[in-house]
């Protein structure tokens, strides 16, 4: 009988799974945390279906969305100013809630990822 409630209780647990309503930040406006060799990093940013406009220290980036799915997005720069920028970032949103979502992300063809918190404004 205790295997029974143990298999049970197990069952339950392991089919819990992240809230993922990815829709919801599809588009808006947000502000973002990303902290890199233990230096916090923020932006703000605008973002339509096919189009993110960022501010980060005073300098503005502007990149095209191509959306794979509701949680996966391309970011390609416009009008990349150096070789870095030319490079395609992969978006994964991991999970949500009502007004933050926790992503991961890597430039195209890059196995190290950086994950990050972003919020949306007020």
């Amino acid at each position: 009988m205790r295997f029974l409630y143990l298999a049970l209780f197990l069952l339950l647990f392991n089919c819990y799974e992240s809230q993922r309503n990815c829709k919801d930040f599809k588009t808006g406006t947000f502000y973002s945390e990303v902290i890199i060799d233990d230096i916090l990093y923020k932006s703000e940013f605008e973002r339509s279906e096919t189009l993110q406009v960022e501010s980060y220290n005073g300098k503005i980036d502007s990149s095209q969305l191509r959306w794979i799915n509701d949680c996966e997005v391309i970011f390609k720069t416009i009008n990349p100013k150096n070789m870095a920028e030319q490079k395609d970032i992969h978006l994964k949103i991991l999970t949500t809630t009502d007004s933050s979502y926790t992503f991961e992300y890597s430039y195209i063809g890059e196995t190290k990822k950086q994950k990050g918190v972003a919020y949306k404004a007020k």
